[in-house]
């Protein structure tokens, strides 16, 4: 190799022969369905805690999830939850329980209240599904009764919410119609709960 062409290779190397990508913005959307309307507990009404909620596998990306007609899933990568979205479905599962009069009061773990009764949920579906045009919500768990000799569960329940979207509904409108479904999965859970503890 010669001296000349020596000379060249860190100007070449400052080149770049491929063409640059576009910058593509990452969109973040909040997932935090708001309860219509809101009660007062009734005087002795009990003291919830809510367990962390966790997603299951799949739904712990921050990516959307998308439900393909072939049965797979696609996870949007610039179109993202702002956090992963089993803790903003707790977030707002606690809020919704808070609005909905049951109890008293909805405490976090390490909390000085003293709870009677614990939920336990798990995130199980939060997807858009263009061809069906609605998205999906669902939660799983137990409401358990806390005492002195350990828990005992009250009642189990696995609950789905659903609601419209357009077909050809942008990230927003996804995100959007997903919220949407999670409240109405959060409006049977309060059904569930409200049976289990009578």
């Amino acid at each position: 190799m010669t001296r000349r062409a020596l000379l060249l290779l860190p100007l070449l190397a400052g080149c770049s022969v491929l063409p640059e990508r576009p910058f593509v913005p990452v969109r973040r959307f909040n997932l935090d369905p708001q309860r219509p309307t809101s009660r007062a507990a009734p005087r002795g009404a009990a003291v919830v805690l809510l367990r962390r909620v966790r997603g299951v596998p799949g739904l712990q990306d921050l990516g959307l999830r998308v439900a393909n007609p072939d049965g797979s899933y696609s996870i949007a990568v610039y179109d993202q939850w702002l956090a992963p979205p089993g803790e903003l479905a707790e977030a707002a599962l606690r809020a919704w329980l808070q609005a909905s009069g049951l109890f008293r009061a909805v405490v976090l773990p390490g909390s000085r209240a003293e709870a009677t009764l614990a939920i336990e949920a798990q995130l199980t579906v939060l997807e858009a599904a263009p061809d069906a045009e609605e998205a999906r919500a669902g939660l799983a768990g137990v409401l358990l009764r806390e005492g002195a000799s350990g828990s005992s569960i009250v009642t189990a329940f696995q609950v789905r919410g659903r609601a419209p979207m357009a077909r050809d509904a942008d990230a927003a409108g996804q995100a959007e119609a997903m919220e949407k479904a999670l409240g109405d999965a959060f409006a049977e859970l309060e059904r569930a709960l409200l049976r289990g503890a009578r």
